[in-house]
């Protein structure tokens, strides 16, 4: 499991199901006509994405700019979807 962790390889697993949960959520919203909105379920999904990418990177040894944008990317994500969440309630 260590091994996982050391060489990115976990995160990366993670990213994966985070795209499986987003087509399947997405073909599920497709199918059935309703669930949350497309906007909000992308803004949510990649906020969570981002904070991946950035352990990924930090695991990997990779340059702090990378680790920094991919933060800042989570943060501006993380704001779209409370924006979204905020108009609807």
């Amino acid at each position: 499991m260590l091994d996982l962790i050391e060489t990115g390889t976990l995160p990366t697993l993670i990213l994966a199901l985070v795209a499986a949960e987003a087509v399947a959520l997405f073909t599920l919203r497709a199918v059935l006509g309703h669930g949350p909105g497309l906007a909000r379920l992308a803004f949510n999904l990649a906020a969570g994405a981002f904070l991946v990418l950035a352990l990924r990177a930090a695991l990997l040894d990779a340059p702090t700019a990378w680790i920094a944008a991919y933060l800042s990317g989570a943060l501006v994500a993380h704001g779209l979807d409370l924006a979204t969440r905020w108009r609807k309630t």
